[in-house]
This record gives structure tokens, C-alpha cells and sequence, in this order.
């Protein structure tokens, strides 16, 4: 019999002994011990945006060292016990070029099994390459090695624990960081802004999350910017600059707000266009946005504005409504826009964390390559594929999740492409709500949504599906052979059995 992972035993455990409540108790309070319940919202924003520290390549090769363990970092004014890679939330910034060889060699010194994904970086999932089927076990060390194709696509990619089970917990608890492959050296005027959410118990600790947390996957209290609770931007009034946001929370979706900042959108994930007006920006959890911003003199809110991605339905759990935030916005950053000539890049007193800056007040800055991927439109395709996201009422009161009807199984090969052809993968989402889908080394075309087609295909390695739609994409099968999986990006569902097996072979 195939083994019940951790999260599906805690699942199942507690809901079988009765521990499941809805209604009147508050949803991120369920079901948890009172040595659980939440602490103080941290307060005291308004500190200079820092950015993680950047290791970059050099002669075609990164090799680094990354040490998962616990350490206190400050949360605005309150002190919290979190994971962290080399002692940091975020981790370092990984800068590679294509063609470069990335060498991790990982230590895992927290108490759990573990393992490490490169988040849309298209590279080997075999062996000690970006191969989910590792456990690495507390107090192991292993030596990941990954080599980027020489026209690997330019942009803002991620990296994060990937053992099944532990995946939400160990990323909620801060262990995250931005991976940056570029053609040449930092644009001027660049920021990274990796958003993260996490709740804390009273003494410090991340807060565990209750059942229906796990059902409806969890979304933080407490919302992060590189770590920072609502940090300070110092932009220059008309001054354009480029800003790689990466939403890295497990299940938080990020609809922002970018009134105020004259902001263009130059793509999602691996898409590439010319600057167009982005429009309602939604990024589901894993997306990255790039995007030229000009900031307006004065003080403005950086924001994500309330998104409801659906609700269990009827029957599920006792009923239960939309899930989300509720309509609440949430307020990432405070910008701030002068023309003194501050550019907020390179200048003595930031450091020049984020690159060189030019002095003045109206520098602009390098727009960056197009890498576009090839049009899958006129293949034909080598099979069809309907995947549908499931969710149900197991045996006793317990949840299922999975992809037609069937649980995550390590040992089981789910879908079978031949390396080098083209296929074309429709997915349904029959449930009522909203969830990302996210396959791994390949990058995906969508080209139609809900039976028709779209009327401009784009890229991405996250896909929203929204309930009751469907989204169809053609996945060219190039380079690599190979296991790995594709699943939910709301990763508590992911961790309880929203997962599949897709291997590459011939």
C-alpha cells in the first residue's frame, strides 16, 4: 500500500477526531492549540527597501552554498523564528546567464526532510538536476548541479523546497529566494520585490495552520516584501525603473494596484512583449511580473487589492464561502517620489544594492532583452490530454485532492510524452475554486481558454484556472528527458495529493 504522506495523516487525523469547526470560529483560528493562536500584526514600516544579497556567476559557472536552518529575523518591530537559507528571508539572489552552470551544494539543518526546485528555470529534472523525487533528511548535505541551455529564456525566476508533504510549511516559514538569468550585466534603475505572507504565534514562532487553512490553503497575516513589513521606497519623480515582482506565497494571489506609478508591463514568467498597460494584474502563487514603473512625485501605496478565489461548495466541509482576503487591500510597500535627484540605486547611503545608478533625476532605465520562445501554433500535436483538478469527501470525513480523481503517487507515471514532440494539454477545473497550475522544466503556450481560442497566446510556467473553466496549452517536449510533476500552486493543496507524475522519454 502506497505510504500516507505526513499532511495527509494530519488531515485526515484531525478531521476524523472532530477537530474541524466552521461558522462562528474565525478561519486562521481552527482547530489549532491555544500555544498556536495568532500574535500581534508587526508594526513599524517605513524602513528603506532593502535587496537579498546577489551571487553571480562568473566564466559560465555559480557555485554556491545554501544552509536551511533556523534564526530570528525582524519583522518590523516584533522578532520572529523563521526558516531561512544562510540565515536570511529571503535567501540570496541567484544571477546566471544562459549557458551558466549553477552548482548548489545544500545543507539541511532544520528537522525535516527536504529537497530544492529552481521555479521555471528549464533544466534536467534527473539526478542531482531539478528532481523533486529527492529527500535530502536532517543534518544531509547534497550537490545540485543545473546547466541552463544556451537560449534559456531571460527573466525572474525562483527557487524553494519541493518534498512533497512539507512543501507549504517549509516555504510559508521563509525559505524562498529569486533566481535573475540575463544576457548581460544589472539593467539601472532594477528592484527585486519578492512578496511573501506568514502568521506568528505570540512568542515568535510561524504559526501552524488549521485544518481548513490546509483545505482551503493559507494565506499569511502578515505580509512581506523582501522580508520587510511594508518597507519605504525612495524613487525619483519621473525616473523609470524596472521592477521584478515575485510572488512566492503559498496561496496568496497578488491582484495589484499600480495606480499612481505610470506602470507598463513587459511580461509574466517566460513571456516577453513590448511595454503594454497591464491592466488588472493578477499573479497566482509562483508567478513573477516584470514591469517599467515611473512613480509619480509624492507619496503613493504600492498594493494588492482583494481577490476571492472561490469557496468549498456545498456539501464540502460544512459549506463554506469565498476564501481569500476578502476584498481587503493590502498595503506592500509606500513609495515615495521626489526630483532631488535621489535615485534610490547606487547612491552611498542604500549601498547599491540594486546596481549602478545615474545621477540626475529623470535617468531611464535599459529596457531589457526579448527572449521569445518559439509559436507552437502551427505543430501538430503528438497527443491530447485532459487533466482535470479534483477535489472530494474521502473515506470518513477526510478531503481528497488530485488530478482525475487520483491522489499523488510518487511511483505512478500519470503522463507519458515522447521527448522533442508537441502536445496539447486542455485542463479543467470542475471545482469551485480557483487553482494554479504549475508544471515543472517545460514552459507552457496557452492557447485557448474555456474551448475557444485566445486571441493572443502567451507563456507561462503558472497557469491560472479559474472554477468551472478550462485552459488549454501546447507544451513542446524539447531538450530534456526525464520524471518530475506538475500541480496546484496553492501549495497546501499540492502537499495533500493535487499533484501528478509527467515523464519524458524516447
Amino acid at each position: 500500500m502506497r505510504e500516507m504522506t505526513r499532511r495527509q495523516a494530519l488531515i485526515l487525523g484531525a478531521v476524523g477526531a472532530g477537530s474541524l469547526v466552521t461558522g462562528a470560529v474565525g478561519l486562521s483560528q481552527t482547530g489549532l492549540p491555544w500555544d498556536q493562536r495568532s500574535g500581534p500584526i508587526p508594526s513599524g514600516g517605513g524602513a528603506d527597501l532593502l535587496q537579498p544579497n546577489v551571487l553571480s556567476s562568473s566564466d559560465g559557472l555559480l557555485e554556491v552554498e545554501l544552509e536551511m536552518g533556523r534564526a530570528e529575523v525582524t519583522l518590523g518591530d516584533r522578532t520572529a523564528l523563521m526558516l531561512t537559507y544562510n540565515g536570511t528571508v529571503p535567501g540570496p539572489t541567484l544571477r546566471l546567464r544562459p549557458g551558466d552552470t549553477l552548482r548548489v551544494r545544500l545543507h539541511n539543518d532544520i528537522d525535516e526532510p527536504t529537497n530544492l526546485h529552481v521555479h521555471g528555470l528549464h533544466v534536467s529534472p534527473e539526478g542531482n538536476g531539478d528532481n523533486p523525487f529527492l529527500k535530502i533528511e536532517p543534518g544531509e548535505t547534497f550537490d545540485y548541479e543545473f546547466t541552463l541551455p544556451s537560449d534559456h529564456p531571460t527573466g525572474t525566476f525562483w527557487y524553494h523546497p519541493h518534498h512533497h508533504g512539507y512543501v507549504a510549511d517549509q516555504i510559508f516559514a521563509g525559505l524562498y529566494g529569486a533566481i535573475l538569468v540575463e544576457d548581460g550585466p544589472p539593467a539601472d534603475g532594477e528592484r527585486l520585490l519578492i512578496v511573501s505572507d506568514v502568521s506568528l504565534t505570540s512568542d515568535g514562532n510561524v504559526r501552524a495552520a488549521s485544518i481548513r487553512d490546509r483545505m482551503m490553503g493559507r494565506e499569511g497575516e502578515i505580509v512581506l516584501v523582501n522580508g520587510q513589513v511594508q518597507p519605504r521606497i525612495a524613487a525619483t519623480a519621473g525616473r523609470r525603473e524596472r521592477w521584478r515582482v515575485v510572488n512566492t506565497c503559498v496561496s496568496r494571489h497578488l491582484r495589484l494596484d499600480l495606480a499612481g506609478m505610470g506602470a507598463l508591463l513587459l511580461g509574466v514568467d517566460v513571456d516577453r512583449h513590448e511595454p503594454r498597460d497591464p491592466g488588472d494584474l493578477i499573479l497566482a502563487p509562483g508567478n513573477r511580473a516584470e514591469l517599467l514603473v515611473t512613480a509619480d512625485a509624492g507619496t503613493s501605496e504600492f498594493r494588492t487589492l482583494g481577490y476571492d478565489r472561490g469557496g468549498m461548495g456545498m456539501g464540502m466541509m460544512g459549506g463554506g464561502g469565498p476564501f481569500g482576503n476578502d476584498g481587503r487591500a493590502v498595503v506592500l510597500a509606500t513609495v515615495e517620489a521626489d526630483g532631488s535627484g535621489r535615485t534610490g540605486f547606487g547612491d552611498a547611503d542604500d549601498g547599491g544594492q540594486a546596481g549602478a545608478g545615474d545621477e540626475g533625476g529623470a535617468a531611464t532605465s535599459t529596457l531589457p532583452e526579448q527572449t521569445l520562445l518559439r509559436d507552437l501554433r502551427d505543430a501538430e500535436p503528438a497527443a491530447r490530454r485532459t487533466i482535470s483538478f479534483t477535489m472530494g469527501m474521502g473515506m470518513g470525513a477526510g478531503m481528497t485532492f488530485g488530478f482525475n480523481g487520483q491522489e499523488f503517487d510518487a511511483d505512478r507515471t500519470d503522463q507519458d510524452p515522447a521527448a522533442g514532440s508537441v502536445e496539447e494539454w486542455t485542463i479543467l477545473n470542475t471545482t469551485p475554486m480557483d487553482h494554479p497550475f504549475h508544471l515543472h522544466v517545460w514552459p507552457m503556450q496557452v492557447v485557448g481558454a474555456n474551448g475557444s481560442a485566445v486571441s493572443e497566446p502567451y507563456w507561462r510556467d503558472v497557469v491560472q484556472v479559474p472554477a468551472g473553466e478550462s485552459r488549454t496549452m501546447r507544451i513542446a517536449f524539447d531538450t530534456f528527458t526525464g520524471r518530475t510533476v506538475y500541480h496546484c500552486h496553492i501549495l497546501d493543496h499540492e502537499d495533500a495529493g493535487m499533484m501528478g507524475v509527467v515523464e519524458a522519454s524516447g
